[in-house]
C-alpha cells in the first residue's frame, strides 16, 4: 500500500513539476525612470502640453469677453444685433472647443505625438524584457505598475535593473 501511494505521490509531483510555470516581475515606471529617452520625451510632452493649453486659454478668454460685452450690450441691441451678436459668440466658442479638442482629443495631436515619442521606447523595454525572459528561462513577467495587482511579490523575482542593464543603463540611480 505505501508503494501505490508513493508511487502516486511521485507521479503526482512530477506531473507538477513538468507544467510548473516560472513568473517574474518588472517594475516598468522604474525602468522608464531610468531612460533618458523617456525623461526628454515627458519634458518634451509636457512643454507642447503647456503651450497648447495657453492657446486654448486664451481662445476661451476671447470667447468670455465677447460674451461679457455682449451681456452688457444687450440692452442697446435690437433683435437682429441680438442674433449677430449671439451667433459670433457661438462661433467663437464653437472655434475654441474645437481646437481644444483638435489639441488634447483623445486622437489629438498630443496624443498622437506622444505615441510617435513613446512607441519607440516601449518598443526597446519590450525588447530588453523579451531577452531577460528568454536568458533566465522565464514563463510569465508581470509589470508590477500595471493591471495585475500583485500582493506580494519577493524581492528577488524582480528582474527590473536586468532590464535597465539589457537596455544599456545603469540601474540603481533611482529608490523604488
Amino acid at each position: 500500500m505505501k508503494r501505490i501511494i508513493l508511487s502516486i505521490a511521485f507521479t503526482f509531483l512530477a506531473f507538477t513539476a513538468t507544467f510548473a510555470q516560472r513568473f517574474a516581475y518588472v517594475d516598468s515606471d522604474y525602468i522608464l525612470k531610468h531612460m533618458p529617452d523617456y525623461v526628454s520625451a515627458q519634458k518634451q510632452l509636457a512643454a507642447l502640453s503647456d503651450q497648447w493649453q495657453k492657446e486654448v486659454d486664451a481662445r476661451f478668454q476671447v470667447m468670455d469677453r465677447m460674451y461679457k460685452s455682449y451681456q452688457a450690450d444687450l440692452v442697446l441691441m435690437n433683435p437682429d444685433m441680438k442674433k449677430r451678436r449671439e451667433d459670433e459668440v457661438i462661433v467663437k466658442e464653437k472655434d475654441a472647443k474645437d481646437f481644444q479638442r483638435q489639441k488634447f482629443g483623445p486622437d489629438g495631436e498630443l496624443a498622437q505625438k506622444s505615441t510617435s515619442l513613446m512607441k519607440p521606447i516601449q518598443d526597446k523595454v519590450a525588447a530588453a524584457i523579451q531577452a531577460v525572459a528568454e536568458a533566465g528561462n522565464w514563463d510569465f513577467i508581470l509589470d508590477k505598475n500595471g493591471e495585475v495587482i500583485m500582493l506580494y511579490a519577493n524581492p528577488h523575482y524582480d528582474k527590473s535593473n536586468e532590464v535597465i542593464t539589457r537596455l544599456g543603463l545603469k540601474p540603481g540611480v533611482f529608490a523604488k
